[in-house]
């Protein structure tokens, strides 16, 4: 099939390798190189960097709606979208002929939003998984291909779920694909709103590192309980958030209530 891919992170990139090998990807948009490092050199996103290496097209606007003309003429049969970081117009969803599928790092409807691995760990949940959902103009409010899913250990981080997931999200989103391919695809299953939660945002690393600190020395009868949900759920954003919470091995997050 003729697919335009759309993403940005690592965890984006894996399942764009994965695409790339079995379908025509016309076209690849990612975020526009972005300042990063002690010296604040341009650098190219996760995806860019894959998509060169196969040689593909390479789109980086700042705004979809000038692009949509332009994406129209590739002819794309779907779009997937993967934590590209930009709202996609109704304009441009309704481009291709089977819609815009998207993979998301949770269990839909539980943590919609941007940030469902660390919820996930930060809630406790005992496991967690990614859906293949079809787009459309709510957030993350699309029906379901396909669910994977995997349990969270208790010396899980949210950057040992991050890598687990992602294999998993490109495991599902070949499948899918293919299934749609060979015209056998099941109609996606709605989403029952009433079990809907948010993950919203990300969690503010600069403030929560203050908080810890003097969560830690006011309420150190609680760390145990909770205090390493918590540190799992930051480890990928700020590893030196932990130095604030000494946590025994004995209470991991299996045993905390």
């Amino acid at each position: 099939m003729r697919i335009i891919f759309a993403g940005t992170p690592e965890f984006a990139a894996t399942a764009l390798r994965s695409i790339v090998s079995e379908h025509d990807v016309v076209a690849v948009l990612t975020q526009p190189d972005r300042k990063a490092g002690r010296g604040k050199k341009l650098q190219p996103s996760a995806v860019k960097v894959e998509a060169l290496e196969h040689g593909l097209t390479v789109l980086q606007p700042e705004r979809l709606k000038p692009e949509a003309d332009n994406l129209a003429s590739m002819d794309a049969d779907v779009m997937v979208v993967v934590a590209y970081g930009m709202m996609l117009p109704q304009s441009v969803l309704d481009l291709p002929k089977l819609g815009c599928l998207n993979i998301h790092a949770s269990i839909l409807p539980r943590w919609r939003g941007a940030a469902p691995i660390q919820r996930a760990i930060e809630a406790g949940d005992e496991k967690t998984g990614v859906s293949i959902m079809q787009m459309e103009a709510g957030l993350d409010t699309g029906p379901v291909f396909s669910t994977l899913t995997t349990p969270i250990l208790s010396n899980d981080t949210s950057a040992s779920m991050h890598e687990r997931l992602a294999e998993l999200g490109a495991q599902g989103i070949v499948q899918v694909l293919a299934e749609l391919d060979a015209g056998t695809a099941q109609t996606p299953t709605p989403q029952d709103d009433v079990l809907t939660t948010y993950a919203h945002g990300q969690i503010d690393a600069a403030a929560t590192d203050g908080a810890l600190a003097g969560f830690a020395r006011h309420t150190a009868s609680l760390v145990c309980a909770i205090g390493y949900r918590v540190v799992a759920a930051l480890h990928a954003l700020r590893p030196t958030c932990i130095r604030h919470l000494a946590v025994p091995a004995a209470h991991t997050r299996a045993e905390a209530p």
